[in-house]
């Protein structure tokens, strides 16, 4: 028979199938054919599984005075995806058999704990989920079930945490993102603190993520020492917010790192001091100097800045004065290339996106069930970082005259 022949022979038989089982519109319905052909391919493979056990075909002569047969079928539940299937499992006289197909205490095939972690990692509570698979497909899952399978990807969110780096990150940006945990009975804020970085390829990635009671300078060199001990050699730009001694924690393992205060952050602050009708108008004017096209002209600018609006808010100039040599470093760059520099928009992105996932959840009970959740949500929106930065192949130009002697060729 040719292969022509042989594909014409299987399309007819599965129309036929099809035909009896309701036609198209019914194949994947409950008991339909889909159903019927995965059910007849497990109990397929668990028949040649007892096969290799007992070493002999069914019915075969071979069998005679092995001291082992086979001793009938029982019947077993199992879900394949979300699909209640019930098949027929075949038992041996001695006991022995061990299906690896399908376990003995198995109730789900490959495929179902995937679907369970997917709709947890895009923020649904335990209840939710059950609450979905049940209304969507009719099946009952426990509360300890979902458990189970979620937690089965902390020993991957151990090993992420714990994987060797890149030598050098043209850009880190580093921020804390504040989640709600119960210890001792207590609803308290617990502090996770996330390193994004920049390869040298331009995508995003996301270093690592760590856990403490409150945000402060000395967490912040644990971590840096952390990312020189997984492999990191050196970080042309490190992003950061305005937290007091995080430069200095910073340059203390990586010397030569420049470190970029955020000027959003910046910005913020600095309105804290404005009232609500001159804010407008004073953000307007400090754009001169943060957007200018130069550090002279933006020095300028600043004193014409300080000039207007001392008198009313004398706080605001001073602010960026005593903080001036960690804004500018940008500076040295081209202007098409700075907004990938002087903000950490890229990793406050990632911050909103986990602010979503978080809301539904509440106070979280223990580290390991926040370690949880973020790290699946991780993995979900890292999928979407395909593209490198912006104006990448320019900025490593710019890069590579500025480091040259650190620039790896």
């Amino acid at each position: 028979m040719t292969k022509k022949q042989k594909t014409e022979q299987t399309d007819a038989l599965l129309k036929e199938l099809i035909n009896e089982y309701g036609g198209p519109t019914a194949l994947f319905d409950e008991g339909g054919l889909m159903s019927v052909l995965q059910k007849r391919l497990i109990e397929t493979a668990m028949g040649a599984e007892m096969d290799n056990h007992l070493g002999y075909s069914k019915h075969s002569p071979e069998g005679v005075g092995t001291g082992n047969s086979r001793n009938g079928k029982g019947k077993k539940t199992v879900l394949v995806n979300t699909d209640k299937i019930e098949i027929d499992t075949p038992r041996d006289r001695n006991g022995s058999f061990e299906p690896q197909l399908i376990a003995k205490r198995q109730k789900r095939f490959e495929g179902f704990d995937e679907q369970i972690i997917a709709l947890y990692a895009r923020g649904m509570s335990v209840r939710d989920i059950q609450s979905w698979l049940h209304e969507t497909y009719k099946v009952e899952v426990s509360e300890g079930l979902i458990s189970t399978v979620t937690d089965a990807v902390i020993e991957d969110a151990r090993a992420w945490q714990g994987r060797a780096l890149d030598p050098v990150y043209p850009i880190v940006f580093l921020d804390c993102l504040v989640v709600k945990s119960r210890e001792d009975g207590r609803v308290r804020n617990k502090s996770v603190y996330l390193a994004l970085g920049v390869n040298m390829d331009g995508h995003k990635e996301l270093l690592g993520m760590w856990i403490a009671n409150t945000e402060g300078a000395k967490f912040w060199l644990r971590v840096v020492n952390e990312l020189k001990n997984r492999g990191v050699e050196d970080i042309f730009i490190a992003c950061v917010d305005g937290l007091k001694g995080f430069p200095e924690a910073i340059e203390a393992v990586f010397p030569q790192t420049e470190v970029q205060l955020c000027i959003v952050h910046m910005l913020r602050n600095s309105v804290r001091y404005v009232s609500w009708k001159d804010r407008k108008e004073l953000c307007a004017d400090m754009k001169s100097f943060y957007a200018a096209d130069t550090m002279e002209q933006a020095e300028q600018a600043l004193d014409e800045f300080a000039q207007k609006w001392d008198k009313q808010y004398p706080t605001v100039s001073q602010l960026w004065r005593n903080h001036w040599d960690r804004l500018t470093p940008y500076f040295d760059f081209p202007k098409d290339i700075r907004k990938a520099i002087y903000t950490t928009n890229a990793i406050e992105s990632l911050n909103r996106s986990l602010r979503k996932i978080l809301k539904t959840k509440g106070a979280f009970p223990h580290d390991e069930s926040i370690m949880k959740i973020l790290y699946l949500a991780l993995q979900n929106i890292s999928k979407k970082w395909t593209m490198p930065i912006r104006n990448w192949p320019a900025a490593m130009n710019q890069f590579a005259i500025k480091y040259e002697e650190r620039f790896p060729l």
